[in-house]
Order: C-alpha cells, then sequence, then structure tokens
C-alpha cells in the first residue's frame, strides 16, 4: 500500500548532525543548501508543466532581514534542506524577488498536486515552523526559548528546560456490522460541509490504540466494539497529529449519540457507501483521498476488511 498524503518523507533527518551546531551553521551558508520558505504557514511552491516545492538557495535569501533561525529538516544526496518561517514579511512574493508561477499555496491544496515525497516534506515543516512559533516561551517558568539541535528542541533561557515538539496521537476508524458501516458527523467543520466520515478521538494518557477506539465509539455514538484491528496511519499536520487508522467489529447496533460532540451518526451500507466513494450518492458524501478517512472507508466497502 502507497503511503497517505504526508507520509513517505525522503529526507534523513540527520540526528547525528544536527548536534553539531557549527556544521549547521556551515550548511546554512552552503551553495547547494536549500530553503522552504514558509508564509503564515503556507508553502512556496512553483508551477510550469507541474506544481513542485520551491527550494530557494542561501543566495536567494541573504537580504532578508529575518529574526528566526531557519530548521534543518535533513539530508537527501548530501544536500541540507531547511524550512524558513518568512512570516514576518509583509509581501513574501516581492520581497523574495519571486517571478511568474511561484506562490505560497496552503498546505492541504499544495499536498494534492505535488509528489507523495515532497507531500511529506510539507508535513514535517509545516507542523515544525507551527511548533515554533507556538512555544517560543518556556512551560515551566514563563521565560523564552531559544531554537536548539537545528530545530529539533526548544531550550529555556533561564531555567535551562529542555522542549520537544509533540506529535498527538489520534485513533480514526471505521466500525463495521456485516454490511453496515458506522459513520458520523462532528460538530464543526463536517458539520458545514454535510458530510460523514470515520469517527475519531484524541488518546488518553495510559490507554492502548483498542482501548481509545472502544472509548471513543461508545462515548460519540454509543456502540459497543469488540475486535480492532490496525490498518494504517498518516501525518497529519494541523497541526501535528498522528491519525491511527483502525477498523473495529461492532458487538452492538443501536445508536445513542453524544449531542456535543456529535450532530449525527449513522449506519451505511456498503452500497451507499461505494457510490458515495464514485461520487454517485446525492445522500451521502465521505471525505477526499487526502484524509486517512476515506482510505478506511474505501477499504471497508471493497470488501478488504471480514471478521470472519
Amino acid at each position: 500500500m502507497r503511503p497517505h498524503i504526508f507520509a513517505g518523507n525522503p529526507f534523513d533527518r540527520g540526528d547525528v548532525q544536527r548536534r553539531d551546531s557549527q556544521w549547521l551553521d556551515e550548511q546554512a551558508k552552503h551553495l547547494h543548501s536549500r530553503f522552504l520558505p514558509l508564509w503564515q504557514l503556507n508553502i512556496l511552491v512553483q508551477s510550469e508543466s507541474e506544481m513542485r516545492l520551491g527550494w530557494l538557495r542561501p543566495a536567494d535569501i541573504e537580504h532578508l532581514e529575518i529574526n528566526v533561525p531557519p530548521i534543518f529538516l535533513g539530508l537527501q544526496d548530501g544536500i541540507a534542506h531547511f524550512a524558513l518561517d518568512v512570516s514576518e514579511l509583509g509581501d513574501p512574493v516581492h520581497e523574495l524577488n519571486l517571478t511568474e508561477g511561484w506562490r505560497f499555496e496552503e498546505a492541504r491544496s499544495a499536498a494534492t498536486q505535488i509528489s507523495p515525497e515532497e507531500a511529506g516534506i510539507v508535513a514535517q515543516s509545516r507542523a515544525q515552523v507551527d511548533w515554533h512559533q507556538r512555544h517560543r516561551f518556556c512551560s515551566v517558568c514563563g521565560e523564552r526559548t531559544a531554537q536548539g539541535r537545528g530545530g529539533q528542541t526548544r531550550k529555556c533561557m533561564t531555567c535551562n528546560a529542555n522542549h520537544f515538539p509533540r506529535t498527538d496521537p489520534v485513533v480514526i476508524m471505521v466500525v463495521s456490522d456485516g454490511d453496515n458501516c458506522l459513520l458520523g458527523q462532528s460538530r464543526g467543520r463536517l458539520s458545514r460541509t454535510g458530510r460523514y466520515s470515520a469517527l475519531a478521538g484524541f488518546m488518553d494518557h495510559g490507554e492502548s490504540i483498542e482501548e481509545a477506539v472502544r472509548r471513543e465509539v461508545k462515548e460519540e455514538a454509543g456502540i459497543e466494539v469488540g475486535e480492532v484491528r490496525y490498518h494504517s496511519s498518516q501525518p497529519w499536520p494541523f497541526p501535528s497529529s498522528l491519525m491511527i487508522g483502525c477498523h473495529g467489529k461492532a458487538q452492538t447496533t443501536d445508536i445513542r449519540i453524544d449531542d456535543e460532540e456529535m450532530t449525527d451518526v449513522r449506519w451505511f451500507s456498503r452500497d451507499a457507501v461505494r457510490l458515495a466513494l464514485k461520487g454517485e450518492n446525492p445522500n451521502l458524501q465521505v471525505p477526499d483521498s487526502i484524509a486517512i478517512a476515506h482510505h478506511l472507508i474505501k477499504a471497508w466497502a471493497n470488501g478488504e476488511v471480514r471478521w470472519d
């Protein structure tokens, strides 16, 4: 199975190299190094015959007065690649002297138009830039922090506490009962789009994946779940989650909705879901292929999930 969008990052993340601050400084000035600018978390892309990431050379950015250091993403073919937050710029296209065909694109949109490998780079870059933007102060003492290890950490300048980027695990699951599967519509974005998706929720402390699946389905839909099987996972950089995709076997079928979390939860037949996946069901819309939910639903609809 091919990696989901936002997975498949080709970089060697250079754990050994990023410990050497002198090496990082040298690479940030090296002729062959490349920089990916992000402006307000939008990604620089260039379009000719097809869209691809917009990498710049050190000479392209040396005139900028940016007060944040670049983030070392990793190595590819021996070349250091960095992400650079240029959100301080008022008009980044003009101040970077970009020509026609270069622009800043929202990460979701860009990821569906570039290669899977580049989409993986987008996930790493966006998540790390966002984390640094939101963690400039120490959660222990409240004083300022500084970037370390090429962006892998932030260290408090007062109490010396080290802070690391976090990834929040989220279970997302399609629960089925024979030829029917359980899909829901959460309050917020899904209720505005009219789509139904797999149920999902953040894992709690001290909880296994299987326990989280059963708890979330019971809380949101009142359905008891027995066997749970792992399907696949997907990095989701909005801001920084790991979607853990599963299938579950229903032990009960009577739905009791949590009205604070969900606007609707229903059982849908396999035929109805298959039509929805082809865009031919006027009564059901499901997530697009950018989301792991689409692939969980598709796997069930295609008969890949059997509980015999």
